[in-house]
């Protein structure tokens, strides 16, 4: 393992254990040419995804991109970073057992949404206003609406006029 600092090919693992869903080993690393710190995680990955882009382009599937546009969504909310880690440990695992190396971006989409939702409604909000493209506060009436349960968002109603 390279050295994210000096870039030394000499490292040396100084303590291994499984996080806590079990789903990767977390190893602590020192460098011996310089004696920075880092940890490392290993993983398994079942298959390589490749993803198909809105414009057709197809990419690596990057895990840390991933885990970036979930804690922008959910930045300065109750959440933890194990539960983030979490959270794309179960949406990575949903789409490698579709069963395809190749999947758009709408089906990640989808998938970040619906584990998003269970998790926090802020950040559900927040993550549908960047991947639907919200334009206009209607928008955001109708993810409030699809959160609370409700087909469509419920009118304000309009105050009776005042008698005298």
């Amino acid at each position: 393992m390279r050295c994210p600092s000096c870039s030394s090919l000499d490292t040396q693992v100084k303590d291994s254990r499984p996080t806590e869903d079990s789903a990767a080993i977390r190893r602590r690393r020192v460098c011996l040419a310089c004696n920075f710190r880092f940890t490392t995680f290993e993983r398994v990955q079942l298959r390589e995804l490749v993803v198909i882009k809105r414009n057709g382009r197809r990419v690596p599937f990057d895990r840390d991109k991933l885990i970036r546009s979930l804690s922008i969504a959910l930045r300065k909310r109750p959440v933890d970073a194990d539960r983030i880690e979490q959270l794309v440990s179960n949406i990575v695992r949903e789409l490698e057992s579709i069963g395809e190396s190749e999947i758009t971006s709408e089906i990640i989409g989808e998938a970040v949404m619906n584990n998003l939702r269970t998790l926090d409604d802020v950040a559900y909000v927040r993550f549908a206003s960047v991947y639907k493209n919200f334009r206009e506060p209607r928008d955001f009436e109708q993810a409030l609406a699809e959160l609370s349960g409700e087909d469509e968002p419920k009118a304000d109603p309009k105050p009776a006029p005042a008698r005298k």
